[in-house]
């Protein structure tokens, strides 16, 4: 009998498992494949913070969380409605994030006495009443897919290790996911390994057709595609989103793409990326240090390069006095910084948004920046446009401030037409009679890009401050403060857009203002808010230094602001200073983003105080 088929409007999936388990990948096939189908999607994948924990612990959990829906969402769910769990460890890690009547899919073969020892389990939890609350399928997934994989000369541990491509075949059936792209990507990864090609599709087959076959499954679920813009889209993940936004703009420039690099979660796929696009002009140095990697960048702008560096926190640090130099030399110069947790190399893996008044302030004596933040992962290419209009057209240093919940994340891109693309040509200094390396723009106050070798343009280079006009070395106070000013008011005049403010009533007592990663849980929330009769207003700011020219008008319209952050306050603390508006913050710093009932919850109490 062909069984029943469910409508559902949304679900959210997690699959968790050990580092070794292949998490990641089942996560992102089934994401691939949900995208096919033209449903609206977030992610949230959650690597291990222990480069190598013991198998089966708690520390060495890997998850995975995909929620898909038939109408726009922005973020990857607040809850799991189904677990995937290879082990008991990443049953444990977990199960307190799932409602009651939340599914749970596990692997019963891993639920042995030893696996159960090591998390902590005195007794079997499958067996001992304490899953009662929820809808459990305890599936021996290791033994089907050896069975399975008997005919082929695989050894026990190799055949073991495509239990989750069964788990993927499984759900690929429970959701109606189509299996094509997974088998033909299959295919392509494993060409030259023609017995684990073989053992994977087979295990994927089986656990489809387990579904569809079991008694343990009475129903398989359909959601519609979502209602979107009509376009070309693909799945992206924020850094990828960077990186191609990048080289969009090395192309629109007319500038060679140049990243100086060294390697950082989560920061390194972005090197990984640019490293492929060879043919565009892109060129990668993997330096020997942080310190390396942005003097080559810098270097590389001096040149008439697009120079590039992209780090974390930790490297922003060491970077600091190559960044100060920037400044002083008035050099075109993209810093991309994908925070996480810190002030450590403890959370390698997790988010935070804990880097804004490193960005802000962290270079010795007065050194202004840019800063600058996406708010989604399909927003990174944006940013990456304006990262370049703003460092090539006022000659400073740009801070792009992504964080590890959008560099992983992955949502649905709308491939833009390149005619919408913004003119980003830059002219360079041309020889001239009496050049003048430090003459600014009337309007920009950038000085001329000159490139070294231009017959006729030669001017002194380097850390000493310049003179005025001439760019020769002076130790005179006056031009000292004069210089200061000029780049200080260089950065306080870049040219950017008003704060937008989403107000249907234009009379909320609230103003929820996010900025980075925290677009999505607040959007999410003040939806669910207005269903319930509230009138809240939101903002997001993309531009923090210079801040945008209304924003202190934005603020004194509305009696209370709210502030999400996943900091201690840095932002509040910025607004405060800037405005003296007595912003509400709500703080959190957990390496995870916020979830929407959190962000409700904040503001109802705001609103009944």
């Amino acid at each position: 009998m062909t069984k029943p088929v469910l409508p559902l409007k949304e679900v959210v999936i997690r699959f968790a498992g050990d580092s070794g388990d292949g998490m990641q990948l089942t996560g992102d096939r089934f994401t691939m494949d949900t995208a096919s189908l033209g449903n609206d999607l977030s992610t949230l994948p959650n690597y291990p913070a222990e480069i190598r924990a013991p198998q089966g612990t708690l520390p060495g959990v890997s998850s995975f969380q995909l929620h898909f829906a038939d109408h726009l969402i922005q973020t990857p769910g607040d809850a799991p409605d189904v677990l995937v769990a290879m082990n008991p460890a990443a049953m444990k890690a977990n199960i307190k994030d799932l409602p009651r009547g939340a599914t749970i899919i596990v692997d019963a073969d891993e639920f042995t006495t030893r696996n159960l020892t090591k998390v902590g389990y005195a007794t079997n939890p499958l067996e001992d009443g304490s899953l009662e609350s929820y809808d459990v399928h305890a599936v021996p997934l290791t033994t089907l897919t050896v069975a399975a994989l008997s005919g082929l000369p695989l050894s026990r541990k190799d055949a073991e290790r495509s239990k989750n491509m069964f788990a993927l075949g499984l759900l690929s059936w429970l959701y109606h996911r189509p299996t094509e792209a997974t088998e033909n990507f299959l295919k392509a990864k494993f060409s030259k390994k023609p017995d684990i090609l073989e053992a994977n599709l087979i295990a994927y087959r089986t656990g489809w057709n387990f579904g569809e076959t079991t008694e343990g499954f009475a129903v398989s679920y359909e959601i519609a595609p979502a209602k979107m813009a009509p376009g070309l889209y693909r799945n992206i993940t924020g850094n990828i989103a960077l990186a191609h936004g990048l080289i969009a703009a090395s192309q629109l420039s007319g500038l060679k793409l140049f990243l100086g690099s060294y390697p950082i979660t989560p920061a390194s796929d972005i090197l990984h990326e640019l490293s492929k696009h060879k043919k565009f002009g892109v060129i990668t140095f993997q330096a020997e240090d942080e310190i390396a990697a942005v003097g080559s960048a810098l270097g590389a702008s001096y040149g008439g390069a697009l120079g590039i560096t992209s780090t974390s926190g930790p490297g922003v640090a060491l970077k600091a006095e190559m960044i100060g130099l920037a400044v002083m030399l008035e050099l075109p110069l993209i810093v991309i910084d994908v925070q996480r947790g810190g002030p450590s190399t403890g959370l390698p893996t997790k988010t935070e948004q804990a880097d804004l008044l490193q960005a802000m302030f962290g270079r010795n004596g007065e050194s202004p920046v840019a800063v600058i933040a996406p708010s989604t992962p399909s927003d990174c290419f944006t940013i990456a446009l304006e990262a370049v209009r703003i460092s090539t057209t006022y000659r400073v240093p740009v801070f792009i401030l992504s964080d590890g919940y959008i560099a992983n994340g992955s949502e649905p891109w709308k491939i833009p037409d390149i005619a919408d693309l913004p003119d980003l040509h830059v002219e360079f200094a041309k020889t001239q009679e009496g050049f003048l390396p430090y003459l600014r723009d009337p309007q920009t106050l950038a000085r001329p890009w000159a490139i070294p070798g231009t017959k006729g343009i030669e001017h002194r280079i380097g850390g000493v401050e310049k003179a005025d006009k001439t760019g020769e070395i002076s130790y005179d106070p006056a031009n000292h403060d004069l210089m200061v000013r000029a780049r200080a008011a260089k950065v306080a005049g870049i040219q950017v857009p008003n704060l937008e403010v989403d107000d249907p009533s234009d009379d909320a007592e609230v103003l929820l203002l996010g900025w980075g990663s925290t677009y999505g849980p607040i959007a999410s929330a003040v939806n669910a808010l207005r269903e319930n009769g509230n009138k809240v207003a939101q903002a997001h700011l993309k531009y923090i230094n210079p801040f945008p020219k209304n924003l202190g008008e934005v603020l004194r319209k509305y009696p209370k602001v709210i502030v999400p952050e996943m900091n201690l306050g840095q932002l509040a603390m910025l607004l405060r200073a800037e405005f003296l508006k007595d912003v509400i913050g709500y703080n959190v710093v957990r390496g995870l983003p916020f979830t929407t009932s959190e962000i409700v919850e904040a503001t109802l109490e705001v609103l009944n105080a």
